[in-house]
């Protein structure tokens, strides 16, 4: 093949090689376009993410051979094509490498789209450790074929990498406390959480910082290392949502309290969306200013908001409905004033 090119001008060899090129292109994306229709009608979708990753590099790598080709066919007109021809014959690694990058995220994409256990801030984390350590491994070794001695780069880079730590204390402390939120998993994306600074929506936890998006729909960004010094509340993964209230009667009212208590309780344990295995009290335990006060504790088998308020909506007006039986009434602040008759009069 060689010697029948070498027998060509360069411009034609240049021309060959395109055609060449093109049908190898177009031979290429008809065995992809078939692959794929394939790979569409089965239920795993990792050989569709893997497809989509490989061809790019692939097609890249065709019309590189051809850039190579055609510079090697024109050097022995132009001598400088010689340097040029050394310098661009490890251009393959750096499409490999991209092709490997592509992989690793196809294969990131179908863990996340997934349905299973495997969580997905987890994935992501991993997989761009893995894309790293790819990246650095191919340039280390690209440095030693350039003549670069790899002991002394790695000599170098620990130096560096103290010094660097002392510069950049903050940040690597904040990429830490992203390593340790993927392993401790106080919460994820998606995830309620809240504190005393701020309260919202997971959306996103980065290797510096963690966005939260408020109620409000503003986005809060914040350092990572923050977590490990604050408490986290996650309302999101709760089991139940509590019901706790006061109910204050008239003191006139006094000797129904007994019955109204019970009734409350009973309402309570026969409703089915009071979860029946958590604390459930219902007490008058407290005379107030104008009241005489009974609390009602109790949880409900939802975690919904909406459900939620909609259960508790219905027995507080249960509870309205029970003090009404009893002819009793709800008390308001209230106060009686006692005036004294003058003796004399």
């Amino acid at each position: 093949m060689n010697e029948f090119l070498q027998n060509i001008p360069p411009y034609q060899t240049a021309g060959i090689l395109f055609i060449v090129a093109l049908v190898a292109h177009t031979v290429l994306d008809f065995v992809l376009k078939q692959i794929t229709k394939h790979t569409s009608r089965t239920k795993n979708q990792f050989d569709d993410h893997l497809i989509n990753a490989v061809s790019p590099p692939l097609k890249v790598l065709i019309w590189f051979g051809w850039v190579f080709f055609s510079i090697n066919a024109f050097k022995a007109d132009i001598t400088a094509l010689s340097t040029v021809i050394e310098y661009i014959d490890i251009t393959p690694i750096f499409i490999i490498t991209w092709g490997v990058v592509r992989v690793i995220s196809g294969v990131e994409s179908y863990l996340v789209e997934a349905d299973n256990s495997v969580n997905n801030d987890s994935v992501r984390l991993f997989t761009r450790l893995i894309k790293i350590l790819v990246i650095v491994a191919i340039l280390l070794g690209i440095a030693q074929h350039l003549g670069f001695s790899i002991s002394s780069l790695l000599t170098f880079g620990g130096v560096g990498g103290i010094v660097m730590g002392f510069a950049a204390k903050d940040m690597l402390s904040n990429i830490f406390g992203g390593l340790m939120i993927q392993m401790d998993k106080p919460f994820s994306t998606g995830d309620w959480i809240r504190s005393s600074e701020f309260e919202g929506t997971v959306e996103k936890i980065g290797w510096r910082m963690t966005r939260i998006r408020t109620f409000s729909k503003n986005p809060v960004y914040i350092p990572n290392s923050i977590f490990a010094s604050i408490p986290i509340e996650t309302p999101s993964r709760m089991t139940n949502r509590r019901i706790k209230e006061i109910v204050g009667i008239r003191y006139d009212d006094i000797k129904q309290i007994p019955g109204i208590v019970t009734d409350v309780e009973d309402l309570l344990r026969k409703h089915k969306d009071i979860d029946q295995s958590q604390s459930l009290r219902v007490y008058f335990n407290y005379f107030n200013a104008s009241s005489l006060d009974f609390n009602i504790y109790a949880f409900t088998n939802t975690t919904s908001k909406d459900n939620y308020q909609k259960i508790k909506q219905e027995i507080l007006l249960a509870v309205a409905d029970i003090i009404e039986q009893h002819k009793a009434e709800i008390a308001y602040p209230t106060q009686t004033l006692h005036i004294q008759k003058n003796a004399e009069s």
